[in-house]
């Protein structure tokens, strides 16, 4: 089968899952479009791998046009498949998490009531993903940007009938839009500087145009180096969609939808569109060292903000989903640390790992009667023996313990930091390492409450506590597989000794070697990781009569990692109390004071007045209208006359 053929069916079919699912809601009913959209995923997963090992092995890599799209005067937009091993590799990780959360699905949400209007969202979210991935210029992939958005926004208030769903994905919604305004200008930017939106020939412009005399622009009233600002304008929309320092705070509240669709957006498709737009542009990217020097320093403050964040909630999905924020936080500071192979390669491994402690943690709520709360479970492990394990392999793999997956992906992001040598790069790496040990702490602080100790559980919901069926653990399984191995089996291909043959030029390389580094730094993040474990342990293996004394000894720090910061409140205050307000004047004001007075309701009751007064002329008596033609008549004699003699 061709590249095209292949490309197509890997692309397409969960399209088509969403529109067979979507037919068939009312006719076919829930196990047709549980059936037909896991069909597609798998056909198309098994399509995805083998694409990726046509591009990359047998040197395919392509741009497939499909359609002329947009033609205005110079600009010029075309719909196609870029076809190379960073959007192969998207392809693959997309497809493969996708089609296990389509599986996991079947039994989480077996009790629904809206289950295939559900599954066909998995797909049309799944498709809109891989547009953004495959896409050739920026436009494309704004349209698969903003894809993801809607996608989002339909699986986050899935329960619509959850005011707190509604309100979370109106947020997402929302906060997205913020970070998007930065991407559309950054694409107007790349057209103006080069004339095109292609990435090739952004890519080959730019750095041909570095290479000269740097051209600027003006930019609210500052003259600015243009591509400095196009680095900067591309990475505040990455910033919105992969939930970085300051448009982070939807990531949380989009816990309000199903846990598959927490596993879907964390683990591989959303919130990873910010780092796939950087490492895609990563050649400008080179030619751009203060919008990369604002990478590392936003990334490197993410991952602390949302590990300092995770220490203290007791939700277990957001536990899980402060955890993402953080270690998006570590693919950004690698990619600002020109090190763009690091950070897919952590990409690819936390899409294993997360998506495996998702589903593990919708095991848990499924288990215990929807708790989600940790400080309500305990003494689980013995009841949920798979699950539990499952769980741990994850964390370990969260941790970065060695023969896991995120042990050599995020050392390679934390020596990529040494390496850069910079004052940037040198605060990448100590957060990088204080992260490693907070991430350590949390997860497992998380495992400790879950699963051991006394339960803290009401006895109705201890009774009922039960290992999930086989379709919800199979899914963990494979996961378990790639969060075990994929790190070992990937490491000489994104970072190590075959990098060059593997990436093809898909991404800039770094600079840097790692095989000329002290011990000290080898070792560090695998040292910060177990003291985290440890404390974790010595914290809450026994009691918790530690972290309540310690939470009652620093209750201002305790209250300021549980409030997160008081970053929504500081919103609220800064833009959300404002915008209700200018709101409450416009309607008081403008609606009922203005528009309804002058509007359509003024003018129906001035015309029922008038209405009323011209009723009155029409007596009836023919008289009455002789009298009013005749005086009409005088009158226009009267103008003619005076204006004969004037």
């Amino acid at each position: 089968m061709s590249v095209m053929h292949l490309s197509a069916i890997a692309v397409f079919a969960p399209l088509l899952g969403f529109i067979l699912s979507s037919l068939g809601i009312r006719y076919l009913g829930d196990r047709f479009s549980q059936f037909i959209t896991c069909l597609l995923m798998l056909i198309a997963a098994v399509a995805g791998a083998t694409l990726f090992y046509e591009v990359v092995f047998l040197r395919k890599d392509t741009v497939i046009e499909l359609l002329s799209w947009i033609n205005v005067g110079e600009f010029q937009a075309n719909w196609g498949l870029k076809l190379d091993t960073l959007s192969t590799t998207m392809i693959g990780v997309v497809n493969t998490v996708s089609l296990l959360v389509h599986i996991y699905s079947i039994g989480y949400m077996s009790h629904d009531k809206s289950i295939a209007r559900f599954m066909s969202y998995l797909s049309f979210f799944t498709f809109t993903m891989l547009m953004l991935v495959t896409a050739p210029n920026l436009v494309q992939m704004f349209f698969g940007w903003e894809g993801v958005g809607v996608a989002s926004y339909l699986l986050i208030g899935f329960w619509y009938e959850r005011q707190s769903a509604g309100a979370a994905a109106m947020k997402a919604f929302i906060v997205n839009r913020v970070g998007d305004v930065g991407l559309a200008l950054g694409i107007a930017t790349a057209f103006l500087l080069t004339g095109t939106v292609d990435f090739d020939g952004v890519i080959s412009t730019v750095t041909q145009i570095a290479s000269a005399q740097r051209p600027s622009l003006n930019f609210w009233g500052y003259e600015c180096d243009a591509i400095n600002l196009l680095g900067i304008l591309l990475f505040i929309g990455a910033m919105g969609k992969s939930a970085q320092l300051g448009l982070h705070t939807w990531l949380p509240d989009a816990m309000e939808g199903p846990t598959p669709v927490s596993a879907l957006i964390h683990a591989a498709t959303m919130v990873t569109a910010g780092v796939f737009l950087v490492c895609r542009m990563s050649p400008v990217y080179e030619v751009a060292p203060v919008a990369r020097e604002m990478i590392i320093i936003v990334g490197a403050s993410t991952a602390f903000f949302a590990a300092s964040i995770a220490l203290t909630q007791t939700d277990i999905k957001r536990v899980i989903a402060y955890s993402t924020c953080s270690q998006l936080g570590y693919m950004f500071f690698a990619a600002g640390c020109s090190a763009y192979g690091a950070a897919m390669f952590h990409l690819v491994t936390h899409a294993f790992f997360k998506a495996l402690l998702f589903l593990g943690a919708g095991s848990v709520i499924h288990a215990m009667s929807d708790e989600q709360d940790i400080n309500r479970m305990g003494g689980i492990y013995k009841l949920i023996p798979t699950t539990y394990v499952l769980m741990w392999i994850g964390s370990l793999a969260l941790a970065g313990i060695p023969l896991f997956a995120g042990y050599y992906s995020k050392d390679a992001i934390i020596e990529s930091a040494y390496l850069t040598g910079t004052g940037a790069g040198d605060y990448a790496f100590w957060i990088g390492l204080l992260v490693a040990f907070l991430t350590a702490f949390y997860s497992w602080r998380l495992l400790l409450l879950a699963f051991h100790g006394s339960p803290k559980a009401d006895d109705r919901v201890m009774a009922h506590v039960h290992e999930s069926p086989f379709v919800m653990l199979l899914p963990l399984f494979v996961l378990s597989v790639g969060a075990i191995f994929s790190g070992y089996l990937a490491h000489d291909w994104f970072v190590g000794t075959k990098m060059a043959e593997f990436w093809n030029g898909a991404i800039a390389l770094p600079h840097h070697h790692h095989s000329n580094l002290p011990a000290w730094v080898v070792y560090s993040p695998l040292v910060a990781a177990v003291s985290g474990i440890v404390t974790a342990y010595l914290f809450y293996s026994k009691s918790q009569t530690v972290p309540q004394l310690i939470a009652s000894k620093l209750s201002a720090l305790y209250t300021f990692s549980y409030r997160k910061w008081f970053i929504d409140e500081l919103y609220n205050v800064l833009f959300v109390n404002r915008a209700f307000g200018i709101g409450q004047m416009l309607w008081q004001k403008g609606d009922v004071g203005f528009i309804d007075r002058l509007g359509p309701n003024g003018i129906s009751r001035v015309s029922l007045g008038l209405s009323r007064l011209v009723s009155y002329l029409q007596t009836g008596y023919v008289y009455h209208y002789a009298f009013a033609m005749i005086l009409g008549v005088l009158l226009l004699l009267t103008w003619y006359i005076k204006g004969q003699m004037g």
